[in-house]
């Protein structure tokens, strides 16, 4: 069975914070990006392969809702799901939450496999394929 899910725990960091003192709503997208980026290097499929296949991946749009701040200092969980994968494209779904607690924003972000050199969509290359399955 492929391993379509991953994650991470991190504390969070006082420049990740707006005026209000919680976590500023952009730096969610960011941490869905990440908890991406770093499945992807545990699994190979990480920048080396990228770069090597001569593609990339970009997010074409993402969703989020959010559900409760969180502030400085406080342990987040981080939980990345492929959801599907066909084509160009795959769909994750990311999960924040405190650490053992509450869940504080969901995230949907579709990603898209280019063309290093042109930025034009692509098929997925058949590694992506064998790794999180069809």
């Amino acid at each position: 069975m492929p391993d379509r899910s991953f994650t991470v725990r991190w504390r969070v960091r006082s420049y990740e914070l707006d005026s209000n003192g919680h976590v500023n709503n952009a730096v969610y997208l960011a941490y869905a990006e990440e908890v991406a980026t770093l499945h992807a290097e545990a699994l190979g499929l990480g920048r080396r392969w990228t770069v090597e296949n001569r593609g990339a991946w970009v997010v074409r749009k993402h969703e989020i809702i959010y559900r409760r701040p969180a502030a400085y200092g406080d342990e987040l969980e981080l939980t990345t799901t492929v959801a599907s994968i066909r084509g160009a494209s795959a769909v994750r779904h990311t999960l924040i939450r405190l650490a053992e607690g509450p869940t504080l924003a969901e995230v949907t972000t579709e990603w898209i496999w280019v063309r290093a050199e042109d930025g034009r969509p692509m098929r997925l290359p058949a590694a992506v394929l064998e790794v999180f399955g069809s």
